[in-house]
């Protein structure tokens, strides 16, 4: 390679360098923008009323919490052990190898790549309209199983490929069979993974809209009594309470949706790295 050539490559991935470095700084001051201006704009706004109280003259976020339990609940529920075992089964089974391994993971990324609004409307159609539910949290929590059920299966196979081979082979060769093997062994040495990607599967859920506005209802002023009633979440009142006229508490809102999140995020991990310590002292 000449001289010449050598300092154009030289200054070329030195510009690529510094270009990183300056989206990623673009990236980092944006976020704390955002965050400093929720922070700003709706801490002072905060009040025991809007947080717990009884949804009167005054508006209150309680209903929204309850709604996004129990839509947390339903989707985790369905999503988590059926990406898991899908995981499993491509992974530990199939070998990543075949025709349906290749179907699977193409639904799987078709479905990741779909848009929110466009699962709102399948859950419009399917559970409020031809099931004859009406507006549910059992019908939003579908669908919203649905909707994070790719980030499960693709992080939970990410987790099992990262396992050493040498885990399988050690237990095998112990005499333990694939089943014990694949749950006593690989799994929990994927458990770091799995756990994060669960709770930041979780997170989505939270602060998912568009989807919800379409399958439960929006009914922000009624605490829900069963798991078939009208609801609302986090995100869907501070929606509500900006288009009607209560920008005080779609900024208290916000504040409480983004602790959350984070809280969320924070959880996902430190409990990553507890599990990847105790899988390491093993």
């Amino acid at each position: 390679m000449k001289k010449g050539d050598r300092n154009t490559g030289r200054v070329f991935y030195t510009a690529l360098r510094i270009l990183s470095i300056f989206m990623t700084v673009i990236s980092v001051i944006s976020l704390f923008t955002i965050i400093i201006y929720l922070l700003i704009n709706g801490c002072d706004k905060l009040s025991w009323q809007l947080l717990f109280g009884k949804y009167g003259d005054k508006p209150s976020i309680l209903p929204a919490f309850i709604g996004t339990l129990y839509l947390v609940a339903v989707a985790t529920l369905i999503a988590v052990p059926i990406g898991i075992f899908t995981a499993v089964y491509l992974v530990e089974y199939m070998n990543n190898k075949g025709k349906t391994v290749k179907i699977i993971r193409i639904a799987a990324e078709t479905l990741a790549g779909i848009p929110s609004i466009v699962y709102g409307l399948f859950g419009y159609l399917v559970f409020v309209v031809t099931l004859g539910w009406g507006y549910s949290l059992l019908g939003g929590g579908i669908t919203l199983a649905i909707m994070i059920l790719p980030v499960i299966v693709r992080s939970t196979e990410e987790s099992l490929l990262a396992v050493p081979d040498s885990y399988r082979e050690g237990s095998l060769a112990l005499g333990a069979g694939k089943v014990r093997t694949v749950f006593s062994v690989v799994l929990p040495a994927a458990a770091s993974g799995i756990v994060t990607s669960v709770i930041l599967a979780v997170g989505r859920v939270v602060s998912e809209s568009a989807v919800l506005i379409l399958t439960i209802g929006m009914v922000v002023n009624n605490l829900p009594e069963t798991i078939m009633s009208q609801g609302t979440s986090l995100a869907l009142d501070i929606y509500y309470f900006a288009s009607n006229g209560y920008p005080d508490e779609a900024s208290a809102t916000s504040v409480v949706l983004l602790a959350v999140v984070l809280l969320l995020n924070a959880a996902a991990n430190g409990i990553g790295r507890l599990l990847k310590k105790k899988t390491g002292e093993i």
